[in-house]
């Protein structure tokens, strides 16, 4: 069973937000195509680009529903198959860093010198952890065969 494609909207071409996310989208479904997924990935793939193609709505909603659908379709390769993105677990870690190391950080500093103003020492420091993280589980994500060939631009 093939993925299928997604619809040619020429009201697209009237704006570049809009045709940035819809190639995006595109590239998403070009990159899948060139893996082999189950029967029951690309049924799900195929449903939500269904969704997607009968949706009439002009200008934000549009942009909406790109994203929703691309959404949809990483977060059930992610689950599924463990693929992710480009720089994916450095996105997600960086968050993460910030707030489980970085806040910690920062109010240890400020306890600790006795300025809470120095709370916000820590989340650079926190930033730069999970961003190490997080580009080392792409590293390894890369050389085990789940990267896909496409960075999520928003």
């Amino acid at each position: 069973m093939k993925i299928k494609e997604l619809k040619k909207r020429p009201e697209i071409d009237q704006s570049k937000n809009q045709m940035r996310a819809h190639a995006q989208l595109d590239k998403l479904l070009t990159e899948l195509k060139k893996r082999e997924l189950p029967v029951e990935t690309v049924m799900s793939i195929n449903n939500e680009i269904d969704q997607f193609n009968s949706v009439s709505t002009p200008d934000k909603g549009l942009i909406k529903q790109i994203k929703k659908t691309q959404s949809d379709i990483l977060k059930l390769i992610e689950t599924n198959h463990q693929l992710v993105t480009k720089n994916h677990y450095q996105n997600t870690w960086m968050t993460v860093g910030m707030a489980a190391f970085g806040l910690p950080l920062g109010v240890v500093f400020g306890t600790s010198l006795g300025n809470m103003a120095l709370l916000a020492i820590g989340l650079p420091i926190g930033m730069v952890v999970g961003m190490v993280v997080g580009s080392e589980k792409d590293k390894k994500a890369f050389k085990e065969g789940r990267q896909i060939d496409l960075e999520i631009k928003d």
